[in-house]
């Protein structure tokens, strides 16, 4: 299986399929690369390199106990180009990916990168703070990663629903949801917890605002991960030189529920062939 070595020398494992302009695939929090296969099959048909990557303490890749700050999982990212020394590449980043994306471009610079996509992504800040008081409270963020943290498989398959809104009518097999569920067990106690400490806490609302490259920001507006009052349309505000599209009744998992749809629109961003 490829693996490339991260910045401190943890072994990651990428799929890197197809040829043409590059599309490297960013996800978010406890999923992995196979949770990219609605976009990376069809778009590597259709002209594209598309290269996805399992996050340290995810997947494939080495369960490591550190190295779970946006710092190491930006420079983790760097590897992965550096490695494959891909350039004019379009980021695509879910969710917490869009914060390592974002932490990328304002550690490492954007002569690798021509364009950035941000899908659901908890950025700029969620976290509550004396000048965001429309924040999610500390307390509350405490009392919810404690209760996953005590049964885990329990907490996942109750809140896929949400994370898809099945409720809202879209439609979806069981099979999928059970899918996904499963692959949000596979990664480690460890990752699954640092890593939605640094996507809650981490205030990138600086750096969403110095981005210098053409973005486009796609969110669900029954996003229940990423509200999208917090998220989306504040990154639409702050976010130079970008074009941004809401999905109506779409939640977190977009990319499973509107594959169809978002592929149009990453083809249209990118320039597909």
């Amino acid at each position: 299986m490829p693996h490339f070595e991260g910045s401190d020398g943890t072994r990651l494992f990428y799929t890197d399929w197809g040829r043409g302009k590059p599309v490297v695939f960013v996800t978010g929090a406890w999923l992995n690369s196979a949770s990219w296969e609605l976009q990376m099959l069809p778009l590597s048909e259709q002209g594209l390199r598309c290269v996805a990557y399992d996050k340290r303490g995810h997947g494939r890749s080495d369960w490591v106990g550190h190295g779970y700050d946006y710092d190491t999982l930006a420079d983790d990212l760097a590897a992965l180009l550096d490695e494959l020394d891909l350039r004019d590449v379009t980021l695509v980043a879910h969710s917490m990916g869009g914060g390592e994306a974002i932490r990328y471009l304002s550690r490492h610079g954007d002569d690798r990168v021509s364009g950035l996509v941000l899908i659901g992504t908890t950025a700029p800040l969620l976290r509550q703070a004396p000048d965001h008081p429309e924040g999610v409270p500390q307390a509350a963020f405490d009392a919810v990663l404690a209760e996953r943290t005590r049964d885990r498989p329990r907490w996942m398959a109750q809140n896929t629903q949400a994370f898809l809104a099945t409720h809202l009518g879209n439609a979806i097999s069981s099979e999928l949801m059970e899918w996904t569920a499963r692959q949000c067990l596979d990664c480690s106690a460890k990752a699954a917890a640092e890593v939605i400490r640094t996507a809650f806490a981490t205030d990138l609302r600086a750096e969403a605002a110095a981005l210098s490259v053409p973005t486009l920001i796609i969110h669900g507006d029954a996003d229940a991960s990423a509200p999208i009052d917090l998220c989306g349309r504040v990154l639409a505000k702050s976010v130079p030189d970008n074009v941004y599209k809401e999905y109506p009744r779409a939640g977190h998992g977009l990319f499973l529920t509107h594959a169809e749809q978002l592929n149009e629109d990453l083809r249209e961003f990118i320039g597909a062939p």
